[in-house]
């Protein structure tokens, strides 16, 4: 029987895709985000129902802070409440400083870091009157060590990681875990401009000598939002196969 119900952001395609599987296997129901993508976000929500799994697709951007809300409450209305929220919608710009504008780095803030807070804003003041929740950010491995000809993406993914860490500090006491996910080089189509060179220098920099999989960061997600990892908050999971050590 699905007792829980997790909300994931960007759930149509990659790494957001993925998670959605991992979890409706684990007997979930599932909230799809998707902004863009509707007819991916529609032939996922079949599958996983085809499967036996509670699932809904819905729209939003999560850089609007009423349409997240309408959003949550649909969900709520839908499926009962949120367990879990995994933000993991989010955008990146490749290109060296110079010639990122000012439209570039307001764009990868308002969906990395705004629609983060929107989205945390909205499910906690139901988590904190049930006094249980889990929320995991989906930062980068480039929030923690930067990355060049990404001053943008790395910034706005180490905002998330302070994000993580402060908000753990004041939703722990209404017994609300706040973790997050640092992916490394994971397979995914924001990183299909990568040649072959590239890609074998890459593997050659990692201790396990490969390139991750959405699945390998999926299941990090569902760690931490399962009872096992009841006694973590504020931690960096970095899934990045040795890559930064």
């Amino acid at each position: 029987m699905q007792n829980r119900t997790v909300l994931i952001t960007g759930a149509s395609r990659g790494i957001g895709r993925e998670i959605a599987k991992v979890f409706s296997k684990n007997r979930y129901r599932v909230v799809l985000n998707y902004f863009k993508s509707e007819k991916e976000a529609e032939n996922l929500e079949k599958e996983l129902r085809d499967s036996g799994c509670d699932a809904l697709a819905v729209c939003a951007n999560v850089v609007n802070y009423l349409e997240v809300q309408n959003m949550v409450k649909k969900a709520i209305s839908f499926l009962g409440r949120i367990d879990t929220l995994v933000n993991n919608a989010g955008i990146s710009i490749g290109r060296v400083f110079g010639d990122t504008s000012e439209e570039d780095w307001n764009k990868i803030f308002d969906v990395n870091v705004k629609g983060t807070f929107n989205c945390c804003k909205s499910v906690l003041p139901e988590m904190i009157e049930r006094k249980k929740g889990k929320i995991v950010n989906v930062s980068s491995i480039l929030g923690i060590v930067g990355g060049s000809c990404e001053v943008a993406y790395s910034a706005s993914k180490a905002a998330i990681v302070g994000f993580t860490k402060a908000l753990a500090k004041e939703v722990g006491p209404c017994n609300i875990n706040i973790n997050c996910v640092a992916p490394g080089l994971i397979d995914t189509e924001m990183n299909k401009n990568l040649n072959e060179h590239d890609l074998e220098l890459l593997r050659g920099r990692t201790s396990l000598c490969r390139i991750g999989t959405v699945q390998d960061v999926a299941n990090a997600v569902l760690f931490l939002s399962s009872e096992e990892a009841n006694f973590i908050t504020g931690q960096i999971l970095q899934v990045d196969g040795g890559l930064v050590i």
